[in-house]
């Protein structure tokens, strides 16, 4: 029978396309997602957003249609690139927007304004008026009412624009420090947070080098972590229980990973590419979503009379639309990772001749993933995506009925809100073991999934015991990372003795040791899981004998001979009895 087929498991014997109609779907997907960044550029809101625009609906630097009911709207502004504000420093905190009349200007003042006549003398030299359109420069010294509202408050601060960025923005920013203040509500009075920010500009340079020597420790940790275990006495000793023995296996496991960073020293790198992967579509996406900010349908605000664009209609499903591709792609970018991550410790692992593997085994996975297997990387995120959608919603409804629902609906969404929790956390475990699967015998994501899952069942009780002493372990590894660092971090800064100079850069290195510890040991954490399945398949499908010797190497078969496991006994040469757990 064909399931009988696929459960004999050759490893790397033959290379197949998988999940190719999902990988059409994602196709698909992806390119709805670059129709919907185009749609700023080809309708205007991107260049609304890049260029700036004005109050009225005019974006500066461009020859702007009339919108109808707004009579200051549909101006020529090609000489009129940059936006000035008439009252730079009144932010709308809760809206995250400057709360005044923007115009488009030919020219930032570049030096401080201070009466009505230097606005006057300003529009006349420079041609940029900086009152509202309908108020010429030669009413600004006359007496006016409208002079409130429609030219800027005195004195104008001087300002200039940045780079790719055509705001003028005011060169002296201390009118924004009272923002900051309401952020720090826990500072009477700035000396403190003076102090605070004097004390990292200060220890810039440690913090610098301490960030440094956190990444250096964690690599090395990475590079010998497993040495370091295996040389504990729990792994000498000859009288271990049916309990540690599984923990044995851990440490042997831990043992051969040392093994394959050593083999595979370019695995430490991973997260970089990653990160630097994830980074670039994250400014992607928000950009895109400031895009979407800006595009729409002009509508004005009939107190005020700005015009701001609002997207109505089937046009706001766009923003939900692109909301699920960054779900959907950032889980695509880690599954990635992780299939390349495990086909290069398939390669290594069933690889009898270390001797005769690719010369780069990482970059042979990633092109073998890439060739092969992005169908499968995409069902799988996708299966991801399925479950944190909801998560992320009830999360969202959570926090905006906070205070109003009663006390069983706040347990019931909190409930769910776990349990979907739990859902994607043993299905991202799944489908780890599935790209596995997928790397050793080229099968699509289902099938991968139900090898690995029944491989996964008979040996339930390794699993566990893999996943509680490795766990412990592993965030061992963390601590002791972070406590190194610290340890680095107060013999560089202990002869600054006021707290507010220390702790923080401290605190700054602390975090930023565990997070770097974190990315590391969580492929060491990869690596294990993915040796663990290969040798659940080597023990199930190999004794040793003739024709069927082992893939491991001979160590981890001296061990499990310590360990005291039963040698499998099989009549027809391909079915082999399950592991005694």
């Amino acid at each position: 029978m064909p399931w009988q087929s696929k459960r004999e498991w050759k490893p790397l014997e033959e290379h197949s396309c998988t999940d190719i109609p999902w990988l059409i779907i994602f196709t698909l997907f992806c390119i709805g997602m670059a129709c919907i960044c185009g749609y700023p550029i080809a309708t205007g809101g991107a260049a609304r957003l890049v260029f700036g625009y004005d109050s009225y609906g005019n974006t500066c630097g461009k020859n702007n249609t009339k919108i109808e009911g707004v009579p200051l709207s549909g101006r020529d502004m090609t000489e009129n690139k940059f936006v000035f504000f008439l009252d730079p420093c009144n932010i709308d905190l809760i809206n995250r927007k400057i709360k005044s009349i923007a115009l488009c200007v030919s020219k930032c003042p570049s030096t401080e304004l201070t009466t009505y006549s230097d606005l006057k003398q300003f529009a006349l030299n420079n041609g940029s008026n900086l009152c509202s359109y309908d108020l010429t420069p030669t009413r600004y010294t006359t007496y006016s009412s409208e002079k409130s509202t429609k030219c800027p408050k005195l004195p104008v601060p001087p300002s200039k624009s940045v780079l790719l960025f055509r705001r003028c923005i005011p060169t002296d920013i201390s009118c924004y420090t009272q923002f900051a203040k309401a952020f720090m509500t826990f500072v009477s009075d700035n000396t403190v947070l003076q102090r605070v920010i004097s004390g990292v500009m200060a220890s810039k340079e440690i913090i610098i080098g301490l960030c440094i020597l956190a990444l250096g420790i964690t690599p090395a940790c990475s590079m010998r972590f497993a040495f370091m275990i295996s040389a504990a006495p729990l792994a000498q000793l000859e009288f271990l229980t049916r309990i540690q023995k599984r923990v044995a296996l851990t440490i042997s496991l831990f043992h051969v990973a040392g093994k394959v960073f050593i083999h595979l020293p370019l695995l430490v790198l991973q997260p970089f590419w990653t990160f630097l992967c994830l980074i670039l579509f994250w400014i992607y996406w928000i950009g895109v979503l400031l895009f979407l900010g800006t595009t729409g349908t002009p509508v004005k605000n009939n107190s005020t009379g700005v015009v701001g664009y609002e997207m109505q209609g089937p046009l706001q499903f766009l923003v939900w639309y692109h909301v699920v591709g960054l779900i959907w792609i950032s889980e695509f970018i880690l599954a990635f990772q992780q299939m390349t991550i495990a086909g290069a410790v398939v390669t290594y692992y069933f690889t009898r001749n270390k001797s005769q593997m690719p010369a780069t085994p990482i970059i042979s996975s990633m092109a073998r993933t890439i060739r092969y297997h992005l169908g499968t990387l995409a069902k799988g995120s996708f299966i991801i995506t399925l479950v944190k959608i909801p998560r992320l919603i009830l999360t969202y409804i959570h926090s905006q009925l906070k205070g109003k629902e009663n006390a069983c609906a706040r347990c019931m969404v909190k409930a769910c809100v776990c349990c979907l929790w739990c859902l994607e956390k043993c299905l991202a475990y799944l489908n780890q073991n599935a790209y596995t699967a997928t790397a050793i015998n080229s099968t699509s994501f289902c099938t991968s999934a139900r090898e690995a899952f029944l491989i996964l069942v008979e040996n339930a009780l390794r699993v566990a015991a893999i996943n509680t002493v490795g766990d412990f372990v592993l965030f061992l590894g963390k601590i002791l990372i972070v406590s190194c660092t610290a340890f680095a971090g107060v013999l560089a800064l202990n002869y600054q003795r006021d707290y507010t100079v220390w702790v923080l850069p401290l605190l700054i290195v602390c975090v930023f040791a565990f997070l770097v510890a974190h990315c590391f040991l969580s492929v060491f954490e990869n690596v294990v899981d993915v040796l663990f399945l290969c040798f659940a398949v080597d023990t199930k499908y190999n004794d040793g004998s003739p024709g069927r010797e082992y893939y491991m190497d001979k160590e981890f078969v001296e061990n499990s001979k310590k360990m005291g496991w039963k040698k499998p006994d099989d009549g027809d040469g391909r079915e082999m009895k399950p592991m005694v757990s």
